[in-house]
Parts: C-alpha cells; structure tokens; sequence
C-alpha cells in the first residue's frame, strides 16, 4: 500500500506569499487541482483570546482540527492540523500533516478513518530540507483503542445521546440535506470521542461517508458533514441555519423523534456497544428502531413504550428472525411486570406478536403475553387489543389469571354501567370472559339488553362501520348464547326504532340466518333492498316487507308498527296509504302496535284538495273511538262534517259546530281549516241552505268565516250562477240585505258583495230576468223589499247614466 503524505505551514508575517499558508512537502501522485482541494480542509484560526505568546503549556490546551474529507476524484484525505511554535514575529504558527488515501484503497488494516485520531504518525514539523520518505504503508492507530473509554464519555452525554446520533446518522446518508452538524465541545478531543460513537453505532459504509473535522472557527462554510466548534461560535454556527448540538451547555429539553437513535442512546447508557453489531446481524433497514430494539430488551436494556412496541412489531413481522432462546428472552422482557408506562400501541404490538408465535411456539413461551393481553383488555380498557385463542390458557395459568381477572369482568357487567360504557369494552369484556372460562350466564339477560340500544346509538354517530364491528362479529361468532340473547334483545328494541335497526344492519351484517325467528330484524334486514327494487311505491315496499317478517300483522301486531315505521319513517303516509294500511289490519292491530296515530296523521296533513281525507277522518272516529281524543279528535270531528256538509245532511247547528269545533283543533292545521271553511260557505251560498244556519252565521261575526265566505261568494260559479238565475241572485239580495245591525264584518262584506258582485250579474241580465228577480225578492220576502230591490236597482241604473251625461260634457 502506498499514501502519499502533505506537509503544509502557515505562513509568517512578512513573508513574500500573500496566502494564508504554503505546502512544505507533498509526496507522489498528489496534484496541483487536490492541492487547492486539500488547502482550505487543513486550515487553520487561532480561537478567540489565544495568548500571542502561549507558553508550552498553553500551546499544548489550543485545539486540535482531525480531519477526514472526501476530494473531487474520489480519493480521500485523512489529517491533523495543530498550533506549532514559530519563531521571529510568528511565535504561534500551525502545521498540518496529512495521508492521502487512492480512491478505491482503504486505509491500512482496513481501519476506520477516526482510528488515526491519534496515532503517533502525526508530526508537528515538515522534514528536513522538505523532502518526504517513501510513502506511508502504514498508518497506525492511536495508542489506544477508540472505543476505550466511550462507555464512559456516551453516559457524561446522556442528555444529548440521541439527538446527536439521530443528526449523525442523517449525515451519513447518501446525500444528506442541509450544511453539516456542529458539534459544540470545549475539548476538540470530545467532538472526536463522538465521532468515534458514530464510529461504532452506525453501520460500517455509513461510517466512511462521514466526512468531518473536530475544529473550525468557520463551520458555516464547510463542506465536511460533521464539524466540531468551540462554544464561542455556536451562535454564528445557529445563524447561519445549521444543526447545532452545545454539549458543553445546559442539556436541552426536548426529545428526538428518531426511536432508532433513541434506542441506541439507552444501549450506550447501558454501557453495552456490542449490541449493535449483533443488531446489525439481523435483517431488515439498519437504521430501524426494531431490530436494535430486540437485540436490547433480550440483553436487559430497559426501553420506553415506542421502543417497546417497534421490538414487538419488528419480531411479529420476522418470527422466524430469532432463535429460541431470544424469543424467551424477548416475551420475557415485554411482559415484565416492573414495567408501568405501557401503551396502547405497545399492547398492539404484542398482541400482533402474540398472533405470529401463537403455534409456533410453546404455550409456555406466549403465556405471559397472552396474561399481559387479557389484563390490558380487563383494566387497562384497550378495546381494540387482538385477543389471544382460548386455548392459551390451559391448566395453572388459565386458572389463575382467571381468579384474579374474572371477579372484575363480573363487577363491571354486573354494574348496570353498559349504556354509558362504550360498545368496544363490552364486547371486550364478554370476549375475555369466555376467554378464560368466567360464567356470567345469569347476567348476560341485563348486559345485552343495554347493549342493544347503545351498538344503535353508538353507530349512528358517524357514517360507514363503526369501529366495534369487527369485534362484535368475533363475538357473535365465537359465543351461540351472546348471539342468541343479542339479536332477541335487538328484535325487540327494533319495533320502538326500526330506522336505527335498519341503518345499523346495513353497517353492521349481523348474522341471523339461523333458526331464530326475529320478525322485525329480518324486516328491518329486507327495507333497503326493497326500496332499491319498488322504489317509490310504498304501499308494494310495505307489502314485501311485512312478508318478510314471516308473521301476520293478526297474529303478531308489533310487525305492523315496525313495517310502517320502516316505509314512512320521517313523514305520514297518504290518504290512499292510510286507506290500504287501515284495510290491511284490523283495528285492534292497529291499536296494539300503536300505528293508528300514523292514520290520524295522514287524515289530518292531507292537502286540501284529497277527496278521501273526509272518508278516512270518518273511518278512523269509528275505529279508535277511545283513543283518539282531544284536539286530533275535533280536528277528525271537522274533516267528517265537510263530509255530510257536501254529501248529506249534517245535524242542525252545522255552522256553529264549525266555528267550536275549530277552536277545539287549534292549532289546526291549515289544509284541515281550508276544506271546513270551504264546505261551510260553499253550504250557505247554496239554494237550498237553512235560514237559520246563515243567521247562526251572519251574527257570529267571526271575521275568518266571513272573509272565506267572501272568497266563495266572489268565485266564478257563483258570479255564474248569479247571472243564469235570477231566483238565485233573488234569494242572495233578500240575504245580503237583511242583517243591517250584523256586525262589522258582515255588513262590510255584504256591502261588497252587494257592489261588486250581485250589481255585475244583475246587470248582465235582460229585463225580463231582472224582473224576475224583482218579483221573486217581493214574493219571498215583502214588498217592501221589491221597493228596495228596485231603487238599489234604479241607484245603479242612473248612476251610470249619469256618468255617460258627464262624459258628452266633457268631451263637448
């Protein structure tokens, strides 16, 4: 092997060089272009507050610049640069002495660049007369080995650990991003110390990219990835936006996010560096926090939570990784029992560990991971732990975990707590429970009643599967009495709120395909298909779906509730629905499933114009006499008088009955209070209305009445009817004027309707008409009112005779 040594000084003042420095030797195949390359790595600046005169003593304390940097060509230069004395007006110069190394040559014994920190090679002085002897074949290492003392150095920087190896290895990479990491110590001796930890952390090829120095005033400008700086320049070292780490100041306070460097921090505390080559030996990325962490907990290195669960998911993923006796080492280790900052994602962790050496290991083995799994799902509330096989419990250790675990799950069911306790922790209990052989049968009747309505509250917080649905179905799956007892439970909550039950099942496939009958979940069960299929035809959805509960709404009521609950969930039927769902049952099955108050509602929102409201009201009063009572009765009472008061004869008073029955219904709905106030007016404006009825009417004075009456009296059929006959438009007159001394909203509203619709019929009619109206107002009424008839007549005739005399005028 063959390294060709440099020699280069600082120059003095005075000298006839205006650079900092000259080369005083450089050996063979070393040229000009690496020359300018090598001249800024070994460089030089006196710290701040240097003595200009150092005694020996002092000269010896100045810092020294270690070097190890990669060149242009791919050769490499390892180096020291250190303060030598001077003479003349240069009592402090410094020299550099320094190997470079081929590209593709390693350095002699295959050693690690740090290795020559101090090796007794390096000189402070060039050779006489500066020539150099043969090039190195050597390069000895220091006379001690790096690694001594570094126990002892990693533990005095245990608070900095694992940020500087989590920054360290970041270095190392490839082509790492950002300017190099600056290591602050008041001794250059310790930046070479950590690098001598990255030496013996980091993985051998990462170790020779990390090119560094352990000195320099300027590390802002360096092209090296680790420098080492004195505490005087960290703060320009900040400035300039590099990685700082001040180890010779306060420790910092918070923690790196790297678990790998995390878990080599603890091994170098635990003074036990050999683990990380036995590390390296297992597979996978060598900077993952699994396999260091595995190697570490199976040699006692106490880990926190995160390094706990990386060994556990590392091991479940390679089960076939580790021997024997590592494996035992590293159940035994997870499940210690002097550990208490476990969480949820360490208990994962094991519980997917658990599942891979389940079968492949003995019983034996797992055993404490499957206690520490149970234990977790019982007191610790992790719901969404993988449970371990029942059979991991067999003989001693089955029953004394379950003597002591099982008193607690009977505690909790037992609590009456299942409707403020979440799904999840339910379900985990019963799970564990039969797990470990824990009889809770006299129990499960109360436990699944409450857990019914909370599996529906529970889901319909937020859309798609609800979390606890893979282990409720493992539940189901694994336990005939849970399942037996939760879906009767479920079918008899599903007639109170058959939506929810339908909307949970559409999330949640529960399985019910057995023998159990559950009428109202297989209903509930069938809804969304048959809505998909009959789309808006809700009377053929209804159908399919009572036939799928396999009952008749005859022999089992609650059917009829849960089919009409699950078609009109949101909203009435129509009359025409209300209709069929009536003739479809009989009235004591609409009384015991509760589903006649549908019926009251689909009479009473009907739009005005349903002909079959009136027929329907009629209907329902004769069905459900005692249960339909107070406003919904007179409501009914009102929609079954518009019936007799357009197709038969209603009972004196009918118009008075109006007006009470309204005021029982209020607040009536509008269409309800439109089709009554229609019929009662269109009644009184008929030919045939009962005198009495109209005065009943007239002296009421209810301003809401008259205003409809208004409406109808102005319509087209009865200006038509006005107009076509006269004994009508007699009969109206004689009517219209014959309550002077009524109230104010008759005698305004006669007084209109006298104006501005009987004067237009009137005279639109012949003479012969509107002397028939004359002579019928006298014959029926008096012949006063004939008088009356005719000069209301004569008032209209002459006033527009005089408006067309006045017209001539004008335009004359």
């Amino acid at each position: 092997m063959s390294l060709a040594q440099v020699h280069y000084i600082s120059t003095a003042p005075g000298d006839a060089e205006k650079t900092a420095g000259r080369f005083t030797a450089v050996g063979p195949g070393v040229s000009q272009a690496l020359l300018a390359e090598i001249e800024p790595l070994v460089g030089y600046a006196l710290p701040d507050g240097a003595s200009h005169r150092p005694a020996d003593a002092e000269l010896r304390s100045l810092p020294q610049a270690f070097t190890y940097a990669a060149l242009s060509d791919g050769s490499r230069l390892v180096g020291r640069t250190a303060p030598a004395r001077g003479e003349g007006p240069a009592p402090v110069r410094f020299h550099a002495h320094a190997v470079h190394i081929p590209s593709g040559v390693p350095l002699p014994g295959d050693r690690l660049p740090v290795e020559a920190w101090r090796s007794p090679h390096w000189v402070s002085v060039t050779p006489v007369g500066g020539t150099l002897p043969d090039p190195l074949g050597a390069l000895p290492p220091g006379p001690a080995p790096v690694r001594e003392g570094l126990d002892d150095f990693a533990v005095s920087r245990g608070p900095w650990l694992a940020a500087v190896l989590a920054d360290l290895r970041r270095a190392s990479e490839e082509a790492p991003a950002g300017g190099p990491v600056v290591l602050v110590e008041r001794q250059n001796a310790d930046v070479a110390r950590w690098l001598g930890l990255a030496a013996v952390t980091l993985p051998r090829e990462s170790v020779e990219r990390l090119t560094f120095t352990t000195y320099t005033r300027r590390p802002g400008s360096s092209a090296l990835r680790v420098v080492g700086a004195l505490p005087e320049d960290a703060a320009a070292a900040r400035e300039a936006g590099l990685r700082v780490h001040v180890c010779a100041d306060r420790p910092p306070v918070d923690g790196t996010p790297d678990m790998w460097a995390r878990t080599a921090a603890r091994v170098w505390r635990s003074r036990a560096p050999e683990l990380f080559q036995e590390a390296r030996e297992l597979p996978g990325d060598p900077f993952a926090a699994g396999p260091l962490a595995v190697i570490a907990l199976c040699n006692g290195v106490a880990l926190g939570p995160e390094e706990r669960a990386a060994a556990a998911g590392w091991a479940a993923e390679r089960p076939y990784a580790l021997d024997a006796e590592r494996i035992g080492r590293l159940v035994e280790a997870l499940a210690s029992p002097g550990i208490d900052d476990r969480s949820g994602s360490e208990f994962d962790a094991v519980g997917r560990l658990f599942g891979a050496l389940d079968g492949r290991c003995p019983a034996s083995v797992t055993a404490p991971l499957a206690a520490m799994l149970v234990t977790e799902a019982v007191r610790g509330g992790n719901g969404s732990l993988e449970l371990p096989r029942r059979d991991a419990f067999v003989g001693p250790d089955g029953e004394a975990i379950a003597g002591v675990l099982g008193p607690e799950i009977l505690t909790e069911l037992e609590s009456g707590a299942d409707g403020a306790r979440p799904v999840a922790r339910t379900v985990q209990l019963l799970r564990v429970a039969r797990l470990l052989g824990v009889n809770g049968t006299e129990l499960l009747p109360g436990v699944v009643d409450r857990l019914a309505p909370a599996l529906l509250a529970e889901a319909s917080e937020e859309p798609g599967p609800p979390a606890f649905a893979p282990a409720l179905l493992e539940l189901l799956d694994e336990q005939f009495d849970v399942r037996t007892a939760l879906l009767g439970a479920l079918d008899r909550t599903a007639p109170e709120d058959p939506g929810a039950v339908a909307r949970f099942l559409e999330r949640v496939a529960l399985p019910f395909t057995g023998t159990q009958a559950l009428p109202h979940l297989r209903m509930c069960a069938e809804v969304p298909g048959a809505m998909t299929t009959l789309g808006r035809d809700r009377t053929a959805v209804w159908h399919r779906v009572l036939r799928a509960a396999g009952l008749s709404p005859f022999a089992e009521p609650l059917v009829l509730r849960t089919a009409v609950g699950l078609v009109w969930e949101d909203r009435a039927p129509t009359v025409e629905e209300a209709r069929m769902l009536l003739e479809a049952a009989t009235s004591d099955a609409h009384r015991a499933a509760g589903t006649w108050a549908r019926l009251v509602d689909a009479a009473l929102g009907a739009p005005a114009d349903t002909e079959d409201a009136t027929a329907l009201a009629h209907d329902l009063l004769q069905a459900f006499p005692q249960e339909i009572g107070g406003r919904e009765r007179a409501a009914l009472q009102l929609l079954d008088l518009c019936r007799d008061l357009r197709t038969g004869a209603p009972e004196p008073g009918w118009a008075e009955q109006v007006r009470t029955l309204r005021d029982r219904a209020e607040p009536l709905e509008p269409a309800v209070q439109e089709r009554a106030f229609t019929a009662l007016v269109e009644r009184l404006l008929a030919p045939d209305r009962p005198g009495a009825e109209l005065y009943d009417f007239v002296r009421s004075d209810d301003a809401e009445l008259i205003a409809a009456y208004d409406r109808a009296a102005r319509s087209e059929p009865t200006r038509a009817r006005l107009r076509t006959h006269p004994a009508y438009a007699a009969d109206c007159f004689t009517h219209w004027t014959a309550h002077p001394h009524a109230g104010a909203a008759w005698t305004t509203t006669a007084a209109a309707l006298l104006d501005e619709v009987l004067r237009p019929a009137v005279r639109a009619m012949t003479a012969e008409a509107v002397a028939e109206v004359e002579e019928t107002v006298g014959r029926t009424g008096s012949s006063g009112r004939a008088v009356a008839f005719r000069d209301w007549n004569r008032s209209s005739a002459l006033g527009r005779l005089g408006r067309r005399i006045a017209g001539r005028v004008l335009r004359g």
